[in-house]
């Protein structure tokens, strides 16, 4: 009971006092699988991305993302079997414009421990950040990521349906917005897999945007495990609809530290 006690308290302090964080946007693509950084270790991960074809003009200040890179770090420790914090530092490069600081985010989870054998992996994380407005039109927000998932034999699926709210910027007025990620996967190999990635943003929860202004976007993807300690995955991305970057590249490679 104890457990069970500590886990709902850490929940709750994650829920509701964790006042800020940002959407996904084009720096740290990536679906989240349920489990936390082993306790004492620290996971360091490089998210690279390249816009082949996105927006092409300066919209309400935002810079577009046409042939820009972006290089995100995530450095995340693990400080027991059910809580994480992690830390990202958003750079983009673009010709023209050099290489650029974007922002931070700071990003605690909590899981469902596996001493509990729940049938699926179960995780909470918040992320709280700020993005220079040449970047994103809403600098300060919040972004809320329940998790679940659960491998099958060779089968692999993870659910992330993302709460999105912004407390400066345009998107003040929207309220609460419903950005659902998700993943499937299969295992051609012990070290190779390969699957689809989508990610979307439909618009506030109290009334979805029109499908044109909806983000919706799937990516083709490779998972190899070639180690425990590292993590590399690839993929390439295909906008849906018209508000949505048309081609994107990205590749994410991280290694575990037992620091």
């Amino acid at each position: 009971m104890l457990k069970i006690a500590s886990f709902v308290g850490a929940l709750i302090l994650v829920f509701f006092l964790a006042p800020l964080a940002d959407a996904q946007d084009n720096y740290e693509i990536q679906v989240y699988g349920a489990d936390t950084v082993e306790p004492g270790h620290t996971m360091v991960e490089l998210h690279s991305n390249f816009t082949i074809d996105g927006s092409k003009q300066v919209v309400d200040g935002v810079l577009p993302t046409n042939h820009a890179e972006h290089e995100t770090i995530e450095i995340t420790h693990g400080f027991n079997s059910w809580f994480e914090v992690g830390f990202y530092i958003f750079t983009s490069a673009k010709n023209g414009q050099g290489w650029q600081w974007v922002g931070d985010h700071i990003r605690p989870r909590v899981r469902v421990p596996e001493s509990w054998r729940w049938p699926v992996g179960v995780s909470i994380s918040n992320e709280i950040g700020y993005q220079r407005h040449k970047f994103s039109a809403d600098t300060w927000t919040w972004e809320i990521r329940p998790i679940v998932d659960q491998k099958v034999g060779r089968w692999y699926w993870s659910l992330n349906p993302t709460m999105d709210r912004s407390f400066h910027g345009p998107g003040v007025s929207q309220g609460v917005v419903f950005s659902p990620n998700f993943k499937f996967s299969y295992d051609f190999t012990p070290k190779i897999a390969g699957g689809l990635e989508y990610y979307g943003s439909v618009g506030p929860v109290t009334g979805f945007d029109p499908i044109s202004q909806q983000q919706h976007q799937i990516f083709p993807a490779i998972d190899l495990n070639v180690a425990p300690q590292w993590e590399i995955n690839f993929g390439l991305g295909i906008g849906l609809t018209g508000s949505t970057d048309h081609l994107i590249a990205k590749m994410i490679l991280g290694y575990r530290f037992n620091l």
